[in-house]
């Protein structure tokens, strides 16, 4: 397995490189997705999870070419998620049980 490094949250790219480059405000820009300004304001600072839908807007948004592939932001949010499910499993291991191996 690779070693992952620690990932920030997508949000905060967003916030602190896209919204600036773009000139906008949080109200702004949730008004230009279609969204409420308190829905992006929590993904904005890592209190919410870019989802689907949200990475979908943000394609939509931005335009592929211009950093919007909602793949692209589904895949930070995951690098995310899994960086900070690993720590805290590094806390609490999981308790499972090895699958039985298959018969040839």
């Amino acid at each position: 397995m690779t070693e992952m490094f620690n990932p920030s949250h997508p949000g905060l790219a967003l916030r602190d490189d896209v919204l600036p480059a773009l000139g906008l405000s949080v109200t702004e820009a949730a008004e230009q997705l279609g969204v409420a300004r308190v829905t992006l304001s929590r993904v904005l600072n890592g209190h919410a999870a870019v989802s689907p839908e949200m990475a979908l807007r943000l394609e939509a948004w931005l335009g592929k070419d211009r950093g919007g592939d909602a793949r692209l932001w589904l895949g930070q949010q995951a690098a995310y998620d899994m960086w900070q499910t690993t720590l805290k499993f590094k806390k609490k291991p999981l308790r499972v049980k090895p699958a039985p191996l298959l018969a040839a």
